[in-house]
């Protein structure tokens, strides 16, 4: 078993390794003074069981094009098996045609991994469950509950005090589960989008006064609809609110728009490496998945079962 890490986030691939008591493929994956991606494998391949360790964050086509030339320098080097490790999959949020002529890139890229040689795609929180669907190559999406229901624990508690928050209708099964190992209390937030990036909460269903609310999305990107799911929460009497998101894309004013929030804190996961803005932000964390992703690569190279991840 070896592990190869790209450049999107070479800290996450280091706590992997380390979780794994492995030292990273001795590779070079650089540019040509024209952009153009560059990789060599320094060391024997041949016949070995490779994880390439790549989110697909920002700049996502970068990321994704190294992530594609790794594969294929893996498989003309004669490697057993390829396995993508995605801790964040890009493109995922075009998962369907949203209007006439529109495309779905999800799948596109589905094609790309599978296409330059992957031979299995291992990921986390994947924005819709079907582009598992979108593979034709077994695909493992991991969940980061096992990692974010321990933190919440720990600095909230747990039980009926508690509410978890979904910001949308499309993430009640997601707060549910939160809900469910918490022992805590449900609420929804209603919001109505007039247009991309842009949300308007209009009301909160479930009863959140005078509780401590928890906000879970796997995504937050603009912050746009977690921080106007915080002011209405607030507005209706909890006591105080906060975020956990698996991915902290967070791109143009996010953390400033976080920062200015009702928010108490927003916490993620290091599925996406985080910015000189997030390290300085008192009210961002972040919280680790390497153990979560080591494990999986383990049981995946060790054949056994990587479902019992879930429970």
């Amino acid at each position: 078993m070896k592990v190869l890490a790209g450049n999107s986030n070479r800290p996450l691939a280091e706590a992997v390794a380390s979780y794994l008591n492995l030292p990273l493929t001795d590779a070079a994956v650089r540019r040509f003074s024209d952009m153009e991606v560059f990789v060599e494998i320094h060391e024997n391949v041949r016949g070995e069981d490779l994880f390439i360790i790549q989110p697909t964050s920002y700049p996502t086509n970068d990321h994704l094009m190294e992530l594609l030339v790794c594969i294929d320098a893996l498989k003309r080097a004669s490697a057993k098996r390829i396995t993508a490790v995605l801790p964040y999959y890009g493109y995922a949020r075009q998962d369907r045609k949203p209007g006439p002529r529109t495309p779905i890139s999800a799948k596109l890229v589905a094609n790309l991994i599978t296409t330059a040689g992957a031979d299995r795609v291992l990921t986390l929180d994947l924005h819709a469950g079907q582009i598992q669907g979108f593979f034709d190559i077994p695909t493992d999406n991991l969940f980061s509950a096992p990692v974010i229901v321990p933190d919440i624990e720990e600095h909230y508690g747990r039980g009926e005090d508690i509410t978890i928050v979904s910001p949308d209708v499309g993430g009640v099964v997601r707060a549910r589960a939160f809900a469910k190992r918490l022992d805590a209390n449900l609420a929804i937030v209603d919001k109505r989008r007039e247009k991309a990036g842009v949300s308007e909460v209009m009301n909160i269903i479930g009863d959140v006064e005078g509780q401590t609310c928890i906000l879970v999305d796997d995504i937050v990107d603009s912050a746009g609809t977690l921080c106007n799911a915080a002011a209405a929460l607030m507005e209706q009497g909890a006591k105080r609110v906060s975020g956990f998101v698996t991915h902290g894309v967070l791109s143009g004013g996010a953390i400033n728009r976080i920062n200015d929030s009702a928010l108490e804190e927003m916490v993620t996961t290091d599925s996406i490496l985080a910015t000189e803005a997030f390290k300085a932000s008192t009210k961002m964390r972040q919280i680790s998945i390497a153990p979560l992703i080591g494990e999986a690569m383990k049981r995946i190279s060790q054949e056994t079962s990587v479902s019992s991840l879930f429970d």
